[in-house]
């Protein structure tokens, strides 16, 4: 059962914001039928981190489901092939995968063939257009990720995430925006603040690897409480 989602946007040159959409049935889905919100006992990849780099746990929101956890490990990842044989798309493919062996070390991903059952699912498209609250079309976006909630039988609430990546970005900028909507799509349901991270909100010309302060939020987020993954009583 779908019952809400929200969009994560991060524009080429340009300061990302924050787009928060809720549908009428998000409202539905917390009640109090849920599962109290507890925490998971933390992936062992991410209980093993040691760093005292800081965070910016303070920048990421929490949904009306909690934070976006996975408590189902490993986290399954299906990557659009793309139809178009040209080189352009072959160096996109490859600069996705990189990406998810980017982020694998600190929360295992299982790259998967087929998109039905995938946690993360991967497009090799623009973003869909968004229209404005007058109708105007909304200026077009390079990436976007989106979740949705839906409900696992027996009544335990789940989520699913969609990344879409332009497939006509550079090499070096696909890697970056790739390892940057994986941060959401992992979690990170914000922005840092540091041009230093992998999250940061907005592109920088000379992209960075994931920073210790990336993980060290990552692993904050993954010690809070969710309803996500736990079965209703």
């Amino acid at each position: 059962m779908r019952v809400g989602w929200r969009v994560k946007p991060w524009r080429r040159w340009a300061i990302a914001s924050i787009l928060l959409l809720f549908l009428g049935s998000v409202l539905a889905i917390a009640t109090p039928a849920l599962p109290p919100p507890q925490a998971h006992p933390l992936p062992p990849t991410l209980a093993q981190w040691r760093d005292r780099s800081g965070d910016y746990f303070e920048e990421i929101e929490s949904t009306p489901l909690g934070y976006l956890v996975w408590s189902t490990l490993p986290i399954t990842v299906y990557i659009e092939v793309p139809k178009d044989p040209s080189d352009r798309a072959q160096t996109w493919q490859k600069a996705v995968e990189r990406a998810v062996m980017d982020w694998n070390p600190y929360l295992p991903l299982n790259p998967v063939d087929s998109p039905e059952n995938a946690d993360i699912r991967i497009w090799s498209r623009r973003p869909p257009l968004r229209l404005s609250s007058t109708g105007e079309i909304l200026r077009a976006r390079t990436a976007e990720t989106r979740y949705e909630f839906y409900t696992r039988s027996p009544a335990t609430p789940m989520h699913r995430c969609d990344i879409y990546l332009s497939p006509h970005q550079s090499a070096i900028y696909t890697l970056a925006t790739a390892r940057h909507e994986l941060g959401h799509a992992l979690g990170i349901w914000g922005h840092s603040p540091s041009p230093e991270d992998v999250m940061y909100f907005s592109q920088v010309q000379d992209p960075v690897e994931i920073s210790p302060r990336d993980i060290n939020t990552l692993k904050r987020i993954y010690e809070q409480p969710t309803r996500l993954g736990w079965e209703q009583r």
